[in-house]
Formats: C-alpha cells, sequence, structure tokens
C-alpha cells in the first residue's frame, strides 16, 4: 500500500509563508504603533504574539509531507518538512519481518508514529514519524497496512516456532 500527502505540498508552502509574512507585517506594525502612533499602549503587544503562536503551532506539528510505501518486502517511510533548511528529513527503509509494533500518540496538537524494529542484536528501535498533517482516512488506512504487516509477521513467528523441535 502507498500514502503519502505529497499533493498538499503547495498548500503547506504557502500557509508557511503566509504565517511568517504575517508575523513579519505583526513585528512591523508593532514598532509603528509603538514608536509612532502610540494608540493602544501595551495591547500592541498582541500583533506580534497573536502571530507568533500559529507560526509556533504549525512548526511544532512537525512535518508536513508524509509518505509510506509497504510494496514488496520491505517498508519505506518518508517524512520531510515543506522548507527543507528547516529540518533534516527522516527516510527509512527496513524489510517488513523487523516490524515488531507501531504506537500512534495523539496529543492535543500533534500526533507521531512511534515505530518498533528490532535490530541486529536482538534488541528494539524506535523510530519517529510525525503525521499530524494526514487525514483521518490516511491514518486509518496506515493502521490498517501497519496491523496487516504485523499480523503477518506473529503468524510467521509461529510457524517457525512450530517446525523447530
Amino acid at each position: 500500500m502507498r500514502l503519502n500527502n505529497r499533493n498538499k505540498a503547495g498548500f503547506y508552502n504557502f500557509l508557511s509563508t503566509f504565517l511568517l509574512m504575517l508575523f513579519l507585517g505583526g513585528v512591523l506594525v508593532f514598532f509603528l504603533e509603538k514608536y509612532k502612533f502610540d494608540v493602544l499602549g501595551i495591547k500592541s503587544a498582541l500583533f506580534i504574539l497573536i502571530p507568533a503562536i500559529f507560526l509556533a503551532i504549525f512548526y511544532v506539528r512537525g512535518r508536513q509531507i508524509f509518505e509510506y510505501d509497504s510494496d514488496g518486502e520491505a517498508l519505506n517511510f518518508k517524512n520531510r518538512n515543506v522548507i527543507s533548511f528547516l529540518d533534516r528529513p527522516a527516510n527509512d527503509e527496513f524489510p517488513k519481518y523487523k516490524l515488531l509494533h507501531y504506537e500512534i500518540v495523539n496529543a492535543f496538537i500533534f500526533k507521531r508514529l512511534y515505530i518498533s524494529i528490532s535490530s541486529r542484536k536482538r534488541q528494539s528501535t524506535i523510530l519517529k514519524y510525525d503525521v499530524s498533517y494526514l487525514t483521518k482516512r490516511e491514518l486509518s488506512d496506515l493502521k490498517l497496512s501497519l496491523s496487516k504487516v504485523i499480523k503477518a509477521n506473529t503468524e510467521n513467528n509461529k510457524r517457525q516456532q512450530m517446525q523447530q523441535p
């Protein structure tokens, strides 16, 4: 199964630029109000505070573009920002049999996908992806696909244990 929200990259890029311009405009209006007009007094700080809150929420939610591919014998995860210099993208590819379990944490502002995979020394490694910008349908499709892979892995493990004397 393939899942991605690359088609929304233009919208997220526009939103990011709009929020940044709104913040810079708020800074300009704040300084004009403070040093030229001085009508609002301390309330003029809202020109900076409100756009800063929206901008912070946009970036705290995490990477906007998420791609998932489970076709073949490997799972492929890609997670990146629309503005590439802000954060390093997360690209991981590993065989399906290494997937142990997953968990989606739904906080108030953001959603994260935690994937636990087995490593070489029988320890598990946890990989983190931002899935805040996925729709409910995309998120449920992702859960269904990962659950199928885990179910197939447990069935294969049971078969292998029964065949061993």
